[in-house]
């Protein structure tokens, strides 16, 4: 079976195609928080371009430098080895000079900004990302092209969980973890082995509604989140052609589940979806269905929560460099996959390609 749920795009008009390249010039992201350094504080803020290297990797060198420990160092997000990604981060300020960040400037690590701020960096509260992707040797007709780039500002796409939340065998490690074997696993990746379930039933329900063409509908029972937050609410029966209507909007969307225990949940036919969606057959060989999962992730006091079924790129812009060649810069908010946006695009799943998000959640 396949390492993750495949992720199905509607594809009006055909399907088109491209190379992502694996080089840092062709996938460039700029993090974007909604705050800036205070100027003073008992942390020092760094602004750090770097290319070859992942979040971690530039925390273990700023920690050594620092002479703190990798633990103190504070960032909003991960950022991928293979692009040219720019992000903040925070190190603990300690009594004696500064640290010489001079020091660790080389080809793979430049340093953008270094100020004060006055506490940590936490996980997950950055704004989104700014993406620069420079798609080669695409096929498909022009008038396609346009059309579907038209239809990503309009409708936007299905807001799968890229490819690369689910990693090397992360969905079979995860199976035999909610099966309840043993397994000498830390806290940090049991973590994520959760996170790559979770992920994966979302996905599953997605899909189904893309197939039945209601990904972007209000059904009946639907747990609909506002636009811009995280606030949720039951739809009525009787607010069905103004939720619609607001939802054309983009000023609310209707959701998928991140099961755990607790938490609103949808009814009518909206759960009757889900539920089919997830009973429908086993996420990985001999490994229990979607139901099954979903009770095992609630059994583990994960706390469920919910995540819009689309998204759309802001500010796109699209610039052919040449007749195969295409740039395409745009935001994303956090926890939204670049790759996700661009099989949109295509209208169909990317095979083969290697981890290029930088999305979190």
């Amino acid at each position: 079976m396949p390492e993750s749920p495949p992720r199905i795009y509607p594809a009006e008009g055909g399907l088109l195609g491209a190379e992502l390249r694996q080089t840092p010039e062709d996938f460039q992201v700029t993090e974007l928080l909604p705050f800036t350094a205070s100027g003073s504080g008992a942390h020092h803020w760094l602004v750090v371009e770097k290319r070859g290297l992942n979040t971690q990797d530039v925390a273990n060198r700023l920690a050594r430098c620092a002479g703190v420990a990798v633990r103190d160092v504070g960032f909003a997000g991960l950022k991928d080895r293979h692009a040219i990604t720019r992000q903040s981060f925070t190190v603990p300020a300690m009594p004696g000079p500064d640290p010489d960040w001079a020091s660790l400037e080389d080809d793979s690590l430049h340093f953008q900004q270094i100020s004060r701020h006055d506490r940590k960096l936490r996980r997950g509260v950055l704004r989104g990302n700014y993406f620069r992707l420079v798609l080669r040797a695409t096929t498909g007709a022009r008038s396609l092209w346009d059309a579907r780039l038209q239809s990503l500002m309009k409708e936007g796409f299905p807001n799968y969980f890229g490819a690369q939340r689910f990693g090397h065998r992360n969905l079979q490690e995860a199976a035999r973890l909610l099966s309840g074997q043993p397994m000498r696993i830390d806290r940090h990746r049991r973590g994520l082995l959760w996170s790559a379930a979770r992920s994966a039933l979302f996905n599953l329900v997605l899909a189904e509604r893309v197939r039945q063409a209601n990904w972007a509908q209000i059904l009946p029972g639907e747990i609909v989140q506002l636009a811009g937050s995280h606030s949720i609410f039951l739809a009525a029966d009787d607010d069905l052609s103004d939720l619609q209507a607001r939802a054309t909007d983009w000023d609310l969307h209707p959701t998928g589940p991140l099961p755990g225990r607790g938490g609103l949940a949808p009814t009518a036919a909206a759960i009757a979806l889900e539920n089919s969606a997830l009973s429908a057959g086993p996420i990985i060989a001999g490994a229990g269905d979607g139901l099954r999962w979903a009770q095992r992730l609630a059994e583990q006091g994960l706390d469920a929560a919910r995540r819009p079924l689309r998204a759309r790129p802001e500010t796109l812009t699209s610039d052919w460099q040449d007749a195969q060649t295409l740039v395409l810069s745009f935001f994303l908010p956090a926890g939204v996959f670049a790759t996700s946006c661009v099989e949109g695009l295509f209208g169909q799943e990317m095979a083969g390609v290697r981890r290029l998000d930088t999305g979190v959640d």
